[in-house]
């Protein structure tokens, strides 16, 4: 049976798991997932509950979007989370916020998403079907704290939409700023975890 091995930190404290693929999946009442590529959700990623928040982990092909689909925004509003990237992954990958969602388990999926990664770097994208174009290419900004000694960082992410700007930022402190136009921002509001990730998620505001 294949087996995934997932190393979860939480404080101080290292736990090893293995996640089974019948335990894989989406373990969180509400939630729903989609993965950027075909694949058996159950055996390339873990969502569930942990303490106060959220915890994804996820193997190869395993990069995702979460959402719960009553958490809709349109007009202004603030969208916010903050993650905790556990361990450092094989190589530099992203988590986020994604917002105006819409046909998402369809074959047309479109959303906007803004993702940040371990080496300080931001991204601002889109995807519209198939395509995924950059707003903004990946960027460095000291706003984002990297990996520190123990192979850990925190850094919480909020996307603020307002009537003709879109901002974003970091720990409270803007990293960019775009035209509303750039973005569709009604529709369903989540969170985005790239492949080879274990990340915390707490202080989820989406919606209702």
């Amino acid at each position: 049976m294949r087996k995934l091995l997932i190393t979860v930190a939480i404080g101080a404290l290292t736990i090893p798991l293995t996640v089974q693929a019948q335990e894989g999946g989406v373990q969180v009442d509400g939630w729903e997932a989609r993965l950027d590529r075909n694949g058996d959700i159950n055996n390339v990623l873990h969502f569930r509950t942990m303490g106060e928040g959220l915890h994804a982990s996820t193997g190869g092909p395993g990069a995702a979007i979460f959402w719960r689909p009553a958490d809709t925004q349109s007009g202004n509003y603030s969208i916010s989370a903050t993650f905790t990237q556990t361990a450092p992954s094989s190589h530099p990958n992203a988590y986020g916020l994604f917002w105006g969602g819409a046909d998402l388990s369809g074959t047309n999926q479109q959303y906007s998403y803004f993702v940040i990664r371990e080496n300080g770097q931001y991204l601002l994208k889109k995807r519209m079907g198939s395509e995924t174009p950059d707003v903004a290419p990946w960027t460095a900004h000291d706003a984002i704290k990297t990996l520190d000694a123990d192979g850990r960082s925190t850094n919480t992410l909020t996307v603020e939409v307002s009537a003709s700007q879109v901002r974003f930022l970091v720990n409270d402190t803007e990293v960019s700023s775009q035209p509303r136009s750039s973005f569709g921002t009604d529709g369903i509001v989540g969170l985005r975890v790239n492949h080879q990730l274990d990340v915390h998620i707490a202080d989820i505001h989406l919606g209702m």
